[in-house]
This record gives C-alpha cells, structure tokens and sequence, in this order.
C-alpha cells in the first residue's frame, strides 16, 4: 500500500497559528528575477515540487557517474551572477549524496554563480556533533567544513538533530522546522485527550514548544541508549493513561526505538499512539517494526524520499510550500524567521 500523501497547500504556508501569505512573484517574474534552483538525485521530487511553488522551471543540470562510479556534473545552463539553489538531502546513499553536493555547489561556484545555497532538507552525520568517548570524530563539523570549503554562501535546512551545529558552519544558516506543517495537519485529526511524548530528555524542549501550540500535556520518556541505534525504555515521566498520544522526534531510523516507546505508553494505558518525525530515515527493517508496532500511524515529510510501508500506517506531508516560501524570501531579502513567529 502506498503511503498517503497529505494534500499540499499551493498557496499558503501555515505559521504556528497563523498564516503566512505566499510570497508571490509577479507575473512578469521581476520578484525572482536572477533565481535558479537545480537538484541532485537524493530527491528531485521535492526539489519539483519546490520549483513548481516558486514559478520557476528546475535547472538544467545533469548528474551522472563516470564508468568507475565517479561523479560527474554539468550545469548546462548560464548561470553567471545568479542567485543558485542547489536542493539535496545528504540521506541514503549518504557519502554519495554528499559527494554529489559538493560537486555541485563546486560546479557552480566555478561556472561563476553570484550566490551559491545549499538547500538540505535532512543534514546527515549530525549525531556526530559532539565527542562522546575519547579518539571518536565530530562528522558534522567536518561536514559544515567541506561544504563551505566548496563555495556555499549560505545553508538552508530543517530540523537539525542538534541546533548548535548552526555554529559549525562559518556562513549563514537558515535552520528551518517542520512544526508548523505537522501542527495544521494534527489539529485537523480533531484529537481528544492529548499527550505529547518526548521520546528522550534531548527532545523535551521540540516536544514543550508542540504541546503549548496543541494545548495539550507533556510526557517524557527516561531511556539509555548502550550503543547506536539501540535503546532501553526505563521510565514514562506523567500520565499517559485514557489519552492519544503522540511521540514527536526529529528523525526515525531504524524505529526500534520508537515501536518500543510506542509499546510502553501503550502497556501504560494510552488510547491511541501515534508518531511524528520529521525525517524518515527508515533503514534495515524499520518498515516492517512500524507496521507491525502499536503505532496507529506515522507521519514523517517529505525532506528524505518514502517508499510504501505495509499497513497504510504513513503518511507523508510535503514540506515543498515551506522550503519556496523561504528560498524566495531569501532571494527578496525578506524575513525568514516570521514564518514561524
């Protein structure tokens, strides 16, 4: 069964509890006169369906693989003094995509761009953000690094797994969340009795600012995680008992974690469990764990490409209005952070 794909909002982009007006471009085009978006292959359906928001035909662009597997890239199109975006989530195949954006962002800088923003709906490496053990690496630090060594003049992403890697980077950073998209689609489920559940002590203030917007509870999930990707559910700090609760993440990776968490409240007396995740990262068997988990659905977006998953328990809502609506502002020299005020 195919995931189900929340209807997009063509001309509006929802703000917390309000609603922020498109930023049109005329007619004539004027407004986004000088701006280019291209795209890799980590997902040029989202990269399509943000050009199609702004007005603006996709770049030309062709990115291929040598016969030893190199990459190769060419921008077939004049893009001297142009305002570039450049759309590519560094999700599975992570090193591939990477390398795919640096080159890129290169190719550009070199085909003499004006301003060259790296567009990336899911940051990968960034659990490595910090030293947990001794003679271990910090990835995205290393990551920022390579691509502003490459020629990025700003960065454009989405719900970072840690904000401070915003000071990794020494440009601009435009740190976009999904919130507001998920909030609109959840307050129209017209939910009952609602708890919203922070799967770890990390996520408690994401989880704190969700609630208050919800009007709903707080609970917070105590656990340990002994090694990656790997987790034990100790304690639920509040009440879960007679309600609908949602766990909110920024990210699902294998969903071992999740289902368990999922399996908890549940054993605690929830009503309905249901999940958001910005990120659909979904590897090894996770598509299998969430289909068979307690979960009553899972709603992740678009900033990663979703394959089906068994059950009819996804649903996908595009981010596509909101990443438009800031590159333009972007572009226009508007405010960004008005999108979330």
């Amino acid at each position: 069964m195919n995931p189900k794909i929340a209807e997009r909002p063509e001309a509006r982009v929802a703000a917390n509890n309000k609603t922020v007006e498109k930023a049109r471009p005329a007619e004539n085009g004027k407004t986004l006169r000088g701006l280019k978006v291209f795209s890799g292959n980590a997902n040029r359906p989202l990269a399509e369906d943000i050009a199609r928001y702004l007005g603006v035909p996709l770049g030309k662009s062709h990115v291929g693989r040598f016969a030893d597997g190199e990459i190769n890239v060419q921008v077939e199109e004049n893009v001297r003094g142009a305002d570039c975006y450049v759309i590519q989530p560094t999700c599975r195949p992570v090193n591939e995509n990477l390398m795919e954006l640096l080159i890129m962002i290169d190719a550009l800088r070199r085909a003499s761009a004006g301003r060259i923003t790296a567009v990336i709906p899911y940051y990968g490496y960034a659990r490595a953000d910090r030293k947990t053990q001794p003679r271990m690496p910090i990835s995205s630090k290393l990551v920022a690094n390579l691509i502003v060594e490459a020629g990025a003049n700003r960065v454009v992403t989405m719900d970072l797994h840690a904000s401070q890697i915003q000071g990794f980077f020494d440009i601009p950073v435009d740190h976009l969340y999904a919130a507001p998209i998920v909030l609109e689609y959840v307050k129209k489920k017209g939910l009952k009795d609602l708890v919203v559940v922070s799967p770890d002590v990390g996520g408690v203030e994401r989880a704190r600012a969700f609630a208050k917007r919800l009007n709903a509870q707080l609970v917070i999930i105590d656990k340990r995680r002994p090694r990656p990707n790997e987790a034990s559910v100790y304690n639920v700090i509040g009440d879960v008992a007679g309600k609908n609760c949602i766990i909110l993440d920024d990210m699902v990776d294998t969903g071992g974690t999740l289902c368990k968490v999922a399996d908890k409240i549940r054993a605690q007396g929830a009503r309905k469990v249901y999940a958001a995740c910005v990120h659909g990262v979904l590897s090894g068997a996770a598509h299998d764990l969430i289909a068979k988990s307690s979960l009553e659905e899972m709603i992740l977006t678009d900033s990663i490409p979703v394959h089906a998953l068994a059950g009819g328990k996804l649903t996908v809502l595009s981010i596509a209005p909101l990443l438009g609506e800031a590159i333009a502002r972007n572009h226009q020299g508007k405010s960004i952070s008005a999108l979330f005020v």
